[in-house]
């Protein structure tokens, strides 16, 4: 298995298909955000041979994300190749939920079994100007188609102070009362270029929790306060799904981290946070073993930092669109 130094088990990876975005929200990328080519990408045949090494790594668990995972060219193909691979045990997806309505079922069928789908906010206006695109009915349409297909579905919102803090986090928690979801609320975190905006906007998991519960009533903690992931769930009381927290700068969980993450250009970073980085794009590409690409990971996941730095003022360059969620 891949522990590193810590004694952390990590086994856990995040692969971004592409740095491309069809919405622009105000918190990860400007409009005229430049695109990488598709040479300077990680190819398929690239991608399928380290999922194959990570899960001979003791890696289990995969989740594809992006920018936009779906627009990836040929990802049903991806997915099933995936899937078909000895040792993985998850196949998961993060997503804005745009063509869910056209790959929800082919998605399923090829072997992604859980999926997040971001949503702001259930207002059209407010998400017209958080993410620069009239697309909510889109979204809620890939929701139904998600639900359809039977994926287990989350609901990923990154919480924006003075954008969807009140109401809308109210509203999104409402529907945890009727739907067997879990609603994902998300620390905004600094990154790349938007980072004073990220600072001057963050809501705290305390604050937003006491806007939910005075608005719905009390929540009850769930697991005796273990994270689920990276999430510290709560339910209100009556209500068929529950409430997850991201909380990664208010409240780190770097002692829990069990994971590692994959750019699409190719680059292993093992701290979202950290610009240290193992650049796996020239080793694939110039005769590296499996053995070569293994013992270079190990590695790797072995110098994993112990924390995010958040503390210290360390912000990466990268946005998020490029480092993959």
């Amino acid at each position: 298995m891949g522990f590193d130094r810590f004694n952390r088990d990590i086994h856990y990876l995040r692969i971004s298909l592409t740095d491309m975005c069809n919405l622009r929200c105000l918190y990860c990328m400007p409009e005229d955000m430049p695109f990488r080519t598709p040479d300077t990408l990680l190819q398929d045949d690239e991608i399928h041979r380290l999922v194959r090494i990570f899960a001979r790594l003791g890696f289990n668990k995969f989740r594809l994300t992006g920018g936009e995972p779906t627009l990836r060219s040929g990802i049903v193909n991806l997915v099933q190749r995936m899937a078909d691979t000895p040792g993985v045990k998850v196949l998961a997806l993060t997503t804005n939920g745009l063509t869910l309505n056209r790959l929800a079922h082919p998605l399923k069928e090829a072997g992604i079994q859980r999926i997040n789908i971001s949503i702001d906010t259930l207002d059209p206006e407010k998400y017209r100007r958080l993410t620069g695109r009239d697309a909510l009915d889109t979204v809620w349409a890939g929701i139904r188609a998600a639900e359809a297909a039977g994926l287990e579905i989350k609901l990923n919102t990154v919480v924006i102070r003075g954008y969807n803090d009140r109401e809308d986090a109210v509203d999104l928690a409402r529907l945890t009362q009727e739907h067997d979801w879990q609603i994902r609320y998300i620390e905004v975190m600094p990154m790349g270029h938007v980072v004073d905006f990220q600072k001057q906007h963050m809501v705290t998991e305390s604050e937003l929790r006491s806007t939910i519960s005075a608005g719905l009533g009390p929540m009850d903690i769930l697991h005796e306060g273990r994270l689920d992931g990276e999430a510290r769930v709560y339910r209100l009381r009556g209500a068929r799904g529950t409430l997850g927290f991201i909380s990664a700068v208010s409240q780190p969980f770097c002692s829990g981290c069990n994971r590692a993450r994959l750019t699409a250009d190719g680059r292993l970073l093992m701290c979202l946070l950290r610009d240290h980085e193992l650049n796996l794009m020239p080793l694939l590409r110039n005769g590296a073993t499996d053995g070569d690409l293994a013992d270079r990971i190990e590695k790797a996941v072995w110098l994993k930092p112990w924390g995010h730095g958040l503390s210290e003022d360390i912000h990466p360059r990268r946005n998020m669109s490029e480092v993959g969620g």
